[in-house]
């Protein structure tokens, strides 16, 4: 599956035949002996520009040639970053101390470097709300994801209003297309009609002012596939199955890999009855919901009963390790969250099991069934 890099960045500009020169100057105090890196953050991967061992006084200056449209860059000691932005041949002058240089930083010579920082601190306020949210344990999972995708939609709105709209040319408005939540793009061209319109805009008003950058033509194609995709997801939506309102009703196929990379498909267990479930090992109601699991699997899988559970987690190796002694058939969706199965069967929130009788039909979901080993029982 094509994946989109957390900036989405293009590689460092090829040689300009005029070899203008940007500069990127400073002090990062607090880490003397620490290797600096200057870091080109590329469409598809990042790669290091320039580096240096910080002296007691911290100071660092880092020059490279100027591209023809702008270029993102990044300054990191160890896991503690800046983003910056380079327009031409800018000097950019930033300030910080070790190991709080990646929220306390002061940036001087660049208005998109300034609005870069403003991003970025408004991004790790979301994720810090974001982790007080699904800490709560008087939270249900519902209560949590729904009261995350609003912090979500709220800062979605604020950025498009504030920063990307009024200046979609500017390098923080690009920026900004790129920002996440965890490993989940906060803008998602790929599923979302509303975020390919604001892809859409940056990347006309990129052609408009860089012609020729590769970065421009990225955000088009970013955004040719994105619409692509919500055709596909319109027409899916007609079969979408509201499991809440329809007692019986023929299940549609998944067909994912599972943990030893044989493609499974849902369709293929008619003749048995199947608890589809819905799961993210790395939540902390993981244990206890496996531990469930392993209760009714043991109890009635030589009746006939068989547990396909659909993994949203985004570690895949993590995924494989957690699974490796789980007797039912694992299989993981690399789309996670952004999964266009979890819409198809009308899924709000994660942990969610649906029950599936011998014939393939889909016989009810967590919210209708009262007593699920009961109902198991009838079924087999």
């Amino acid at each position: 599956m094509k994946k989109y890099a957390i900036m989405a960045l293009a590689v460092l500009g090829m040689a300009s035949c005029s070899e203008k020169k940007f500069h990127v100057e400073g002090t990062i105090t607090e880490a003397p002996d620490s290797m600096l890196y200057l870091e080109n953050v590329g469409i598809s991967e990042v790669n290091t520009v320039d580096s240096v061992k910080l002296s007691a006084d911290g100071s660092f200056s880092f020059s490279g040639e100027a591209a023809e449209a702008p270029e993102f860059y990044r300054l990191r000691i160890s896991d503690q970053i800046i983003n910056i932005a380079i327009d031409s041949t800018e000097t950019v002058s930033v300030k910080a101390a070790f190991p709080t240089m990646a929220s306390q930083y002061e940036v001087s010579g660049s208005d998109n470097c300034q609005k870069i920082k403003e991003l970025a601190l408004k991004q790790m306020e979301l994720q810090r709300r974001a982790i007080l949210v699904s800490s709560d344990e008087q939270l249900t999972v519902d209560e949590s994801n729904d009261s995350i995708f609003n912090m979500i939609r709220q800062y979605k709105d604020e950025v498009k209003n504030q920063y990307i709209f009024p200046a979609p040319s500017q390098s923080y408005a690009y920026f900004a297309l790129f920002q996440t939540l965890g490993n989940m793009l906060l803008f998602n061209p790929r599923t979302d009609k509303d975020d390919i319109k604001v892809f859409a805009a940056v990347a006309t008003s990129w052609d408009t002012y860089y012609p020729n950058a590769e970065r421009g033509a990225n955000l088009h194609n970013i955004a040719i596939e994105g619409m692509k995709n919500v055709r596909i997801q319109q027409a899916n939506t007609a079969r979408t199955i509201d499991a809440s309102k329809v007692k019986t009703a023929g299940v549609i196929d998944i067909a994912l890999r599972d943990n030893k990379g044989q493609m499974r498909h849902l369709t293929d267990l008619e003749g048995k009855v199947v608890l589809l479930d819905f799961h993210v090992f790395a939540s902390k109601e993981s244990p206890a919901r496996i531990l469930m699991l392993r209760e009714l699997y043991n109890k009635y899988h030589a009746q006939g009963f068989q547990i396909y559970q659909v993994s949203l987690d985004p570690d895949e190796h993590f995924w494989k390790q957690q699974t490796a002694a789980l007797p039912w058939l694992n299989v993981r969706d690399e789309e996670g969250l952004n999964s266009a199965t979890l819409r198809i069967y009308n899924i709000q929130g994660v942990p969610e099991y649906f029950l599936i009788d011998r014939g393939n039909n889909l016989v009810g979901r967590s919210q209708s069934i009262k007593d699920l080993e009961q109902t198991i029982k009838s079924l087999l």
